[in-house]
């Protein structure tokens, strides 16, 4: 039997794959928490009755059976996109500025944008990469259409895409002096990370000093495997050669932080021939691609 199924359906659940929460996709789509546990278990059965997430009262979860749906889920509704795009007789054209945290440098961000620069080859793509409280601020200015970054704590707005723990990481034989202050890795001003270390040693009371700052995520990298310090980064994207900083440091805790789509107050483009701002901006298009593969970058670039 040929199996068939429901763009509705896949969307929802890389929403619910990618931010781990029935709350959160519910959410993020704009619809009923119910909405979404239709579409799970509709999907399931045209699956073959195959479990795709297991869940309790406190975490969520992806299946074997659920990893494997993420990439037909993702394939399936690339070529939607395609087919959609092809039969419109439209095509997206226009300038496009986006701006990518440092946090996704080695995750598999470029394998995204590469494939959205192939089915939309008249955008003329313009990626700027910097600390994520920069990000802000440019897009604030006006200087970018769509921004990929952490949200500052607090915050409410934004497209959310991925919630993480923060940990505190160093190199496997770093050993942290209790009597002695913490000596920092860190981004520099106004860098959300940063900022939220800097915050949690203060309220714990913990003396700390800056080893080593640096805008550059490969340069605060080289630093922590060269054993001067710890940083605080995202559990889901530990650089190798670097290993969460053990519990008996006494460290305290970082918590979590949201990763999140942003939008410009004005659009650069529009679909050839689209009637007013009917159809989607070039900047709507990439919020979608990213979306539909924000997965992805839980990975390190190379991971499957």
């Amino acid at each position: 039997m040929v199996r068939m199924y429901d763009p509705a359906q896949l969307r929802t659940f890389l929403a619910v794959a990618q931010t781990l929460s029935f709350t959160q996709a519910a959410r993020r789509l704009d619809v009923r928490q119910s909405t979404v546990s239709q579409h799970v278990r509709r999907l399931e059965a045209a699956a073959g009755d195959r479990q795709l997430f297991t869940r309790d009262t406190h975490s969520v979860e992806l299946t074997e059976d659920g990893e494997a749906m993420l990439g037909f889920a993702r394939t399936i509704l690339a070529a939607h996109e395609r087919a959609a795009a092809y039969f419109s007789g439209t095509r997206l054209r226009g300038r496009l500025r986006f701006g990518a945290s440092e946090d996704f440098v080695l995750t598999r961000l470029p394998e995204i944008l590469e494939s959205f620069r192939t089915d939309h080859p008249e955008v003329d793509l313009e990626l700027t990469v910097e600390l994520s409280g920069t990000l802000h601020e440019r897009l604030a200015a006006g200087e970018l259409d769509l921004v990929l970054a952490k949200r500052r704590g607090g915050d409410t707005h934004g497209e959310l895409v991925w919630q993480s723990t923060l940990t505190w990481i160093g190199a496997p034989r770093l050993r942290i002096d209790p009597e002695r202050p913490v000596p920092l890795i860190l981004f520099p001003a106004p860098g959300i990370t940063r900022a939220r270390a800097l915050e949690v040693l203060e309220a714990d009371g913990r003396a700390w000093r800056i080893a080593c700052t640096s805008a550059s995520l490969s340069g605060l990298v080289a630093a922590a495997r060269a054993g001067l310090g710890v940083m605080a980064h995202t559990r889901g994207l530990i650089p190798p050669g670097l290993v969460p900083v053990p519990a008996r440091a006494g460290l305290p805790e970082l918590g979590d932080v949201d990763f999140v789509l942003l939008h410009g107050r004005r659009g650069h483009g529009r679909r050839a021939g689209a009637p007013g701002g009917a159809d989607r901006s070039p900047a709507e298009a990439l919020a979608a691609a990213i979306l539909a593969g924000g997965d992805r970058l839980h990975r390190p670039a190379g991971a499957r």
